[in-house]
């Protein structure tokens, strides 16, 4: 299995009006009954930084995180379907995460 992180993006249609905190714990349960979720978090307000002091501006549209495992891209793919912010027209990145 390969290890993916899907990054929510916050560009919905309407994102507030379509989607709420409830949306997330069937679409949650779901991966943890398939044996694909391994962790996620909405993230909040932070900052960039770096040795100098001056940092670019944090990725404002990001919201949250889901870490799964699946057997390759396309599977991972596969598993978006429940996702409320994918489900609502948003942005889902989807990055391989390096076996390290």
């Amino acid at each position: 299995m390969i290890d993916y992180i899907f990054l929510m993006h916050d560009d919905a249609p309407n994102a507030g009006n379509d989607r709420s905190d409830d949306d997330w714990g069937p679409y949650i349960a779901k991966l943890q009954r398939s044996g694909h979720f391994s962790g996620g978090s909405a993230i909040g307000a932070g900052e960039c930084i770096n040795k100098s002091g001056v940092g670019s501006r944090i990725t404002s549209q990001l919201s949250g995180y889901i870490r799964v495992q699946a057997e390759s891209l396309s599977h991972a793919k596969s598993l978006m379907n429940g996702n409320p912010v994918f489900e609502t027209g948003g942005t889902v990145e989807i990055r391989e995460l390096p076996r390290g």
